[in-house]
């Protein structure tokens, strides 16, 4: 029989034996926001604010830092921290080389958030070169662009720094906040509910009938407590928005979890989608906060399918990394078998139950939520899912022609990409599209200004188009940008801040021969005869994508040609009525 926890007795020891608390006193607080005012900042990305969270809070334990070159390089090598701790995820704090010439060892530092909230200081101790293409190939295992992670590992800067840290303040949230709760205040809740035994669950997604269905069978199996721990975090960018996500397991977990045995607590998880080496470290992380049992799904933290159409994971190599690393973290994997519905029964089976006793079955895949039902305003079925979340989920999308999207067009100077916006946006707007242009004269007055023509400035300037237009697409607008952009990663960096399909990019494809016959400024001929340098096509490459959506050959089509193609496109698409 189940033992019951008695104050004196404990849940699963952290990682490593301690939870490592970062946050300082109250005492101390105020007067580290007044001296972090003087010091030298930096603001770091969202994904680094995450994990500077879960750092500070223990969640991470044993780290108590970034990472030094040490901890990363044999991390990424071997999965374990220089001391030979398992860690099967590198935790780095990447800088621009720009920032590091303005620093000194030993200085102190304020990491700000991007809205320049001071958040930590941190005594720089080390400063490293990093290998994004070594990070990418063993801890991604890849280096296909189409990753979610890849681009942003050769974007965020070229070296690291660690150091000291000290956490002023966590971010501040306003949603929720009864289920943001801390390791330490997890584990009180916990050892409240009165049982040993704890089976964490992880997911980025909505969660439906046979989750609960999995996750109260883990439950019954360990005879112990259940904890959800949705990561609401840094995701995929083209995931279901956080705030739908957390109504629904909010809902969920009020309506159908039963609350003496089961917690719902939302971590302020960066994911990686890293697969294998990202399931572990999911495990690492629950055990911190009190689960020493952890579901692991089939394609764990999978990102889907590479630029070939094939999946980034095996199936089952996440659980068969868990499996053969659990005894040494202290995790036991409950493996998510495949379930379906049986009509003749009323109730989820595993897939292989039902096969092998001949029954007939219902299973919805996740494509078929998005694309048969959800996008067509169709309720799902209530075997598949609770009324709520149906309902939720149906809130959550427009019909896909009021929804919006990004036309990207992309080639070498001259080959006629303005000139296709500029056709293009009237077009949209003479089928109702309300139409943002992101051109030459406005990227370089309004978004542009102060930055030159070194490869890191234009890689920050596509990045910073990027994100003005992606804010466009999260609100349904249309916008068409019409630049360069001529480095790969960048693009597809570009594509990782918009949900799938909202992304098109054009490749203007003409001959350098074409384009310098056009050249009524006569930029080819001053780069040839070295008057101007690093000028794309000449003495700065340029990477033509390898899959664009449409591809023109403006050599031989028309402006308004060409314009009418990407047209075609978005009516094939949805996007145009």
């Amino acid at each position: 029989m189940q033992r019951l926890v008695s104050e004196k007795d404990f849940l699963i020891s952290p990682y490593g034996g301690r939870l490592i608390n970062l946050l300082v006193s109250e005492e101390e607080r105020e007067e580290l926001k007044d001296y972090s005012a003087y010091l030298k900042s930096i603001q770091i990305p969202n994904r680094f604010v995450c994990d500077l969270e879960m750092l500070a809070v223990g969640a991470f334990s044993p780290l108590d830092r970034f990472m030094g070159k040490e901890d990363y390089t044999r991390v990424v090598e071997e999965m374990r921290l220089k001391n030979g701790t398992l860690f099967p995820i590198p935790v780095i704090l990447p800088v621009k080389k720009e920032f590091v010439k303005e620093i000194k060892e030993g200085e102190w530092i304020t990491l700000r958030d991007p809205y320049n909230v001071p958040l930590a200081i941190m005594r720089v101790e080390e400063v490293f070169e990093r290998d994004p293409e070594k990070e990418a190939k063993e801890v991604l295992g890849t280096l296909d662009p189409v990753h979610p992670l890849v681009p942003d590992l050769f974007l965020c800067g070229e070296y690291c720094i660690s150091g000291e840290l000290k956490v002023i303040q966590l971010p501040k949230y306003y949603d929720y906040p009864e289920y943001r709760l801390t390791p330490e205040e997890t584990r009180k809740r916990l050892i409240a509910l009165g049982y040993k035994n704890v089976v964490a669950f992880q997911t980025r997604n909505p969660m439906h009938r046979v989750h609960m269905e999995l996750t109260k069978r883990a439950r019954e199996k360990i005879n112990g407590a259940l904890l959800l721990t949705p990561a609401v975090g840094e995701t995929k960018k083209d995931d279901l928005d956080v705030s739908l996500r957390m109504r629904i397991y909010k809902v969920l977990y009020e309506k159908y979890y039963e609350k003496d045995r089961t917690l719902l607590v939302f971590l302020p998880l960066a994911m990686r989608m890293a697969g294998p080496r990202e399931a572990l470290w999911h495990g690492i992380i629950r055990r911190n906060y009190g689960a020493n049992y952890f579901i692991v799904g089939r394609d764990h933290a999978g990102p889907g399918k590479d630029s070939n159409g094939k999946p980034f994971y095996g199936p089952y190599q996440a659980q068969e990394m868990f499996e053969k690393y659990s005894e040494e973290i202290g995790v036991t994997m409950i493996p998510f078998e495949e379930m379906v519905y049986v009509p003749e029964l009323g109730q989820y089976v595993e897939k292989t139950e039902a096969e092998k006793n001949g029954y007939k079955y219902f299973v919805i895949s996740g494509t078929q939520v998005r694309e048969e039902y959800i996008k067509k305003q169709r309720l799902l079925p209530e075997w598949f899912t609770v009324p709520e979340v149906a309902q939720i989920l149906l809130s959550a999308y427009k019909p896909k022609h009021m929804q919006g999207f990004c036309v990207w067009l992309t080639g070498l100077p001259c080959s006629g990409k303005s000139t296709i916006a500029k056709v293009l946006k009237v077009m949209l707007e003479a089928r109702g599209r309300k139409v943002t242009l992101l051109d030459g004269d406005v990227i370089r007055t309004h978004l542009s200004e102060g930055l030159g023509f070194s490869k890191e400035d234009r890689i920050k300037n596509i990045l910073r188009v990027g994100f003005v237009a992606a804010e466009i697409v999260k609100h349904d607008g249309v916008v068409i940008c019409a630049l360069v952009s001529p480095y790969r990663m960048a693009r597809e960096e570009v594509r990782s801040m918009m949900e799938e399909g909202k992304f098109i990019e054009v490749y203007v494809n003409a001959p350098i021969e074409v384009c310098e016959v056009r050249d009524v400024k006569g930029f080819y001929k001053k780069a040839r005869e070295g008057l101007i340098k690093g000028f794309t096509g000449v003495d700065d490459p340029y990477e033509p994508p390898e899959r664009p959506e449409i591809e023109l050959r403006t050599d031989k089509l028309s402006p308004e040609e060409s314009a009418k193609i990407i047209l075609e496109y978005l009516e094939s698409q949805g996007f145009l009525i």
